[in-house]
């Protein structure tokens, strides 16, 4: 009995260590954080949301460039040129030229919607990282950029009691 317990001990002690050895290289981020988007030369207050899978940026005046008329499924426009207008929270237009990587289906509590995806880069404390954000109409939302697991895994863990605003 002492022999199993003593290798339970051990087990234990090693596992918390490669879980502090896990997490000892990610950076910590609170529920809200200021986020530069590289591609606009602006700062986002962005929401961190662990359940969302992909971040997501306001966007409006989407319009697909170089085509003659715009087809009725979304995924017929991979890989074209999309053109969107982005607001920050302080109300700074910014407009944005990408190339279509991504037609996301995304389930919310509106039901199910199609949203374009282009990958932006963002920085967080001088850390870039280059991910998919969709593109979608938060004008309603108070937080204008959306923080997905996407740009959180491998990088970043979430301190819910940290608060920058």
């Amino acid at each position: 009995m002492k022999k199993l317990l003593l290798s339970f001990s051990l087990l234990l002690l090693s596992f918390s260590s490669f879980a502090h050895e896990e997490c000892s290289n990610k950076e910590i981020v609170g529920q809200i954080e200021t986020i530069h988007i590289k591609e606009l030369d602006s700062n986002y207050k962005a929401r961190i949301d662990t359940g969302a899978a992909t971040t997501s940026i306001h966007a409006t005046d989407i319009k697909i460039l170089n085509k003659e008329g715009e087809s009725k499924n979304m995924r017929d426009h991979l890989g074209d040129t999309i053109e969107f207008t982005t607001y920050n929270e302080k109300n700074e237009a910014s407009k944005h030229t990408g190339r279509i990587i991504r037609v996301s289906k995304i389930r919310n509590a509106q039901g199910v919607e199609r949203r374009y995806a282009v990958r932006m880069h963002l920085e967080f404390n001088g850390k870039e990282k280059k991910v998919a954000v969709n593109l979608r109409d938060r004008s309603k939302l108070d937080y204008k950029l959306l923080i997905g697991r996407n740009w959180l895994e491998g990088d970043y863990l979430v301190d819910v009691e940290r608060n920058v605003e």
